[in-house]
């Protein structure tokens, strides 16, 4: 392993313990109180800090301030049928992956995974650790295990596809997980769900990073805007977190609604794309 790499993971796991402390916190913390828990100097968290997130302490902490999701709402709302006419998904996406999908076939769906290799492995991510999973076709699953843990996660993916074999195979997964959690390159997916599920993750697909919409904005999207419930449980059944970014989607009040792998990892994740969005366009 090179000097580069130690860098590499001494600075993930102190910026995994202070967005621990962060998130913590019944208020915002200084900067000194963060480096003091880090146990660096100040100007050395704070380096380290913005240069792993794209802005300050200070900064990230505003946007996990629960108003934020409101002003979100408000400001960064996605109207999804009209988005590619306003260049707010594909190309137009500031840092957004480029992904490519396939949709597994309803017939494969009903056969719950039958016949199907998928491999998985654990990597760690901006978020903690991950369990991903794939087919040969592209990454169908991504966990986050940071309050669920990890065997409660492995045992939620594996029951999507109870009838699937499992292998665990690490390098299969590599290139695609890398150049997910790297943000360059390219990233396939393999959706496995129902029909309506599917319509409902092609949706989230074309919310920009830095940008939210409502449950009942996807559910005009695809044509069913009654069904608002139904897209809800479909946002919630989602196997592949963040890629797919059912993160995105709030409650028409704003409140972040919920999170099949907790809040917490939620506001995590609805910050570090806004802090990184804001970082790019200043």
């Amino acid at each position: 392993m090179t000097m580069q790499d130690h860098e590499g993971q001494y600075h993930y796991g102190m910026m995994r313990r202070a967005l621990d402390v962060i998130d913590a916190a019944e208020e915002p913390l200084s900067l000194e109180a963060l480096a003091a828990e880090m146990q660096i100097s100040s100007a050395h968290f704070q380096r380290v800090f913005s240069s792993w997130v794209g802005v300050s302490p200070k900064r990230y902490q505003q946007y996990l301030q629960l108003g934020q999701a409101k002003e979100m709402l408000a400001n960064h709302m996605t109207t999804l049928q009209v988005s590619n006419e306003l260049g707010l998904s594909g190309s137009g996406r500031l840092h957004d992956l480029f992904l490519r999908w396939e949709a597994m076939s309803p017939g494969e769906f009903a056969r719950k995974g039958a016949g199907l290799k998928v491999n998985y492995a654990w990597f760690d991510s901006p978020f903690d650790r991950a369990l991903v999973m794939g087919t040969e076709k592209g990454i169908c699953g991504l966990a986050f295990a940071a309050e669920t843990g990890p065997e409660a996660a492995m045992e939620d993916m594996r029951n999507r596809w109870p009838q699937a074999q499992f292998v665990e195979d690490k390098s299969a997964l590599e290139p695609w997980v890398n150049a997910a959690f790297e943000q360059k390159g390219e990233t396939a997916l393999h959706l496995i769900g129902a029909p309506f599920q599917i319509k409902v993750w092609e949706a989230l697909l074309q919310v920009p990073s830095g940008h939210v919409t409502t449950y009942s904005e996807i559910a005009g999207a695809i044509g069913k805007p009654r069904a608002v419930r139904a897209v809800g449980t479909a946002v919630g059944r989602n196997p592949v977190s963040w890629l797919i970014p059912c993160h995105r989607a709030l409650r028409k009040s704003g409140a972040l609604g919920g999170y099949h792998w907790g809040l917490p990892v939620k506001r995590a994740l609805l910050a570090w794309e806004s802090a990184r969005e804001e970082s790019l366009v200043e």
